[in-house]
């Protein structure tokens, strides 16, 4: 029996229809390209467009996340002592409130009547910066830092800054009302995530399956790990920093020692810019009520606490949580600050640290490791998404990528049979306990799917 050999098909004896088309050359793949990525770009622009005509919710949401990831070990701790969840969610809750409202009334007192004396030795001590700069060895022109003066307050100033809450909501509420509303649904919305998040988690898990409901419960896990962990270390951080910096005015003999100390805790919460804005401020007064070398013994107190903070408290406290570059966190607080005013450079390096995390767990591309031509891997194995879960949630990850169930009962195919002993179907249809000494229930063998 013999073989006949077909000869290769070339591009000639394919039918015309076949032949290679205005899109299968190098310029029409990239066209393709660009088609497609000005509809990416099109989708992205109208959710931002949508997010910011309801901006009032976005930052609620955003924020009641941010918080209820740092609550969070608190209501699984008492939950362990035995608490119900209802009462540790109130015990939480009651914690934030309080805590929120001491810092509040504490900034409030601090600086309610000490407020307009610190403006006016803050602008105090910019003239006398600005005089000094414009009769200095290099004179420069003061119509210049006048010009950018006024810049910088028109921007400030202006409603593309200013509107980050207020922007395209409804028309004629102001934007007390506004900030009113955006507290109360985060209060509302904190309330529920620290009161149902794991059965919101669970609600959405279920309607994937397998690597990717594994990939989606590794990103929920890293995600609350990230702000929780940003919330609790900024915090303390900022505490520590606004103490001895509080300390160090004191001793210079600053008279506005304690709403500095303020104003430094304010600013822990903006990374870089906050706590530099703070020590200008500082250096200021005290350049105004005290003289130019106590203002330059503050700026030494000013950089050596920030030299502790990102040598010593940075990295013992915050451990390696945000692992982003210094040059991605001041491009965050710039975007952040553009669309978001204050509240976007507040949540703007916490969610993208989160971002960051969110691309190490579903993207594989990224060839770790030391390279022969490329040199030492940038990326710290340590700051790694994937060496930050605990030997427990890899197994819950390998578990849940084993759901392969589409739309069914998961515990339906792990049903076993019927039992062949009386007492035992008995016992199973009036959900009575076996009188036959058995303590199997086939009905409850597989309904938990961690335990398949």
């Amino acid at each position: 029996m013999s073989t006949v050999e077909h000869p290769p098909e070339t591009r000639a004896s394919r039918p015309r229809s076949e032949q290679a088309g205005p899109w299968s050359d190098g310029l029409g793949r990239a066209g393709a390209r660009a088609g497609q990525t000005l509809l990416i770009a099109a989708v992205a622009v109208g959710l931002i467009v949508i997010m910011l005509r309801v901006s009032v919710v976005v930052l609620a949401v955003l924020v009641a996340l941010i918080l209820a990831s740092a609550v969070s070990p608190l209501v699984r701790w008492l939950v362990g002592k035995g608490w119900s969840h209802l009462w540790a969610t109130l015990m939480s809750f009651l914690v934030i409130l309080l805590v929120a409202g001491g810092v509040i009334t504490g900034v409030v007192l601090a600086i309610r009547n000490e407020w307009q004396g610190l403006v006016e030795s803050a602008l105090e001590g910019w003239q006398q910066l600005q005089d000094l700069v414009t009769n200095g060895p290099i004179p420069i022109d003061a119509s210049v830092i006048d010009d950018a003066t006024q810049q910088a307050s028109d921007f400030l100033a202006s409603g593309d800054y200013a509107s980050g809450l207020a922007s395209g909501t409804l028309t004629g509420i102001s934007a007390a009302t506004n900030f009113l509303t955006g507290l109360i649904l985060m209060i509302v919305v904190l309330f529920f995530l620290l009161k149902d998040g794991p059965k919101i988690n669970s609600f959405m898990l279920r309607w994937f399956r397998g690597e990717t409901r594994a990939k989606l419960a590794e990103s929920v896990d890293r995600s609350s790990e990230v702000l929780g962990g940003y919330v609790r270390g900024t915090a303390t951080v900022a505490a520590v920093d606004a103490i001895l910096i509080g300390i160090g005015l004191f001793i210079v003999g600053v008279p506005l020692a304690l709403p500095l100390a303020v104003v430094t805790f304010i600013g822990g919460f903006i990374p870089i810019v906050g706590a530099t804005a703070a020590g200008i401020l500082a250096a200021l007064v005290a350049l105004v009520t005290t003289g130019p070398v106590e203002a330059l013994i503050v700026i030494a107190i000013v950089i050596g606490v920030n030299q502790i903070e990102g040598n010593l408290l940075q990295p013992v406290v915050m451990g390696r949580t945000l692992s982003l570059h210094a040059l991605i966190v001041l491009l965050a607080l710039t975007i952040g600050t553009i669309v978001g005013g204050i509240f976007g450079a507040i949540l703007a390096v916490p969610y993208t640290a989160v971002a960051w995390t969110l691309i190490q767990v579903w993207s594989h591309r990224y060839q770790s490791g030391d390279d022969p031509v490329l040199g030492k891997d940038p990326l710290s194995p340590q700051d790694r998404a994937s060496r930050k879960a605990s030997r427990s949630q890899r197994e819950k990850y390998r578990k849940i990528s084993q759901t392969e169930q589409d739309g069914e009962d998961l515990s339906a195919s792990e049903e076993t049979a019927e039992p062949e002993d009386p007492a035992q179907r008995q016992a199973v249809e009036t959900g009575l306990p076996d009188s036959s000494g058995s303590t199997g229930d086939p009905g409850t063998s597989g309904s938990d799917p961690a335990q398949r």
